[in-house]
């Protein structure tokens, strides 16, 4: 059973059946007059959370940070529509339907609630917190009043906060190389005749016609390419902390007295 101190960590958290399935968000509580104590919790369902079911929480549990309810999630999202603004109370007609939805014995639960002293079906719908002056005397009937105060818890969620990636693509550009290169040139040389070459010179016919070739020779520059591996890319992620400061508005309640003499009040 949710106690009334535990709605607060029950409200807009997600509500889960017992086989691990997210039925949607609580969104309202109605306490039971007689009692009291949380009876029923409004589920904001649907793709969007267009619809709210109805699902009593008598056996439900809070698990880490949602609450468990004992009911299939089709069962609650067929539950009979309920109109959550009709003044934050369920009608005796509302509440005998959605007791035989969920195959709630609806007469040893309606003996229950009009015993002498309960004050029958009526809910109170606890989602919303009014600025009406509280009557509370204390729980225990004494004198003393119970100040209460709003306090701001502050956490953080991870999001996607934009992509990088690594692409690669072909330039061509152009480059520049100086090579030497050789070739061969025709060069005419002229001897006299001497003793020494006297012989070869006289080898021929005395006149007549002749014709020498010589193949001439040059060097040209060529090039050819190829693929070599040059350097290897990754990337990486690293985790930067910097600080936020988050603004919030928490209530509290303030005491005033009436009718107290203000030098003898702390004495």
């Amino acid at each position: 059973m949710i106690a009334q101190e535990q709605i607060p960590t029950v409200l807009d958290h997600p509500v889960y059946d017992t086989d691990g399935n997210k039925i949607g968000d609580a969104k309202h509580v109605f306490l039971d007059d007689a009692t009291g104590q949380p009876e029923w919790i409004s589920v904001k369902t649907g793709l969007f959370g267009t619809s709210e079911s109805f699902v009593p929480i008598h056996d439900a549990s809070i698990v880490e940070d949602h609450l468990e309810v004992p009911y299939p999630k089709d069962t609650v999202k067929d539950a009979p529509n309920v109109d959550v603004d009709a003044g934050g109370h369920l009608s005796e007609d509302e509440e005998h339907r959605l007791y035989e939805h969920y195959g709630i014995d609806w007469d040893a639960a309606w003996q229950q609630a009009n015993q002498p002293g309960t004050g029958g079906w009526a809910h109170t719908d606890t989602s919303e917190t009014t600025d009406t002056p509280s009557t509370d005397t204390g729980a225990s009937g004494d004198d003393a009043m119970t100040r209460s105060e709003e306090r701001m818890h502050v956490g953080t969620e991870r999001r996607e906060a934009g992509r990088a990636r690594l692409r690669k693509y072909v330039v061509t550009e152009e480059v520049q190389q100086t090579v030497p290169v050789r070739r061969e040139e025709v060069r005419v040389e002229r001897e006299p005749i001497t003793d020494e070459n006297r012989d070869a010179a006289l080898s021929g016919p005395d006149i007549s016609e002749a014709e020498h070739e010589v193949t001439l020779h040059e060097e040209r520059p060529v090039t050819e390419t190829e693929t070599v591996p040059v350097e290897r890319v990754r990337m990486t992620t690293e985790e930067q902390t910097d600080e936020e400061t988050v603004r919030g508005q928490v209530r509290k309640e303030e005491i005033a007295t009436e009718g107290v003499d203000e030098d003898r009040r702390d004495r």
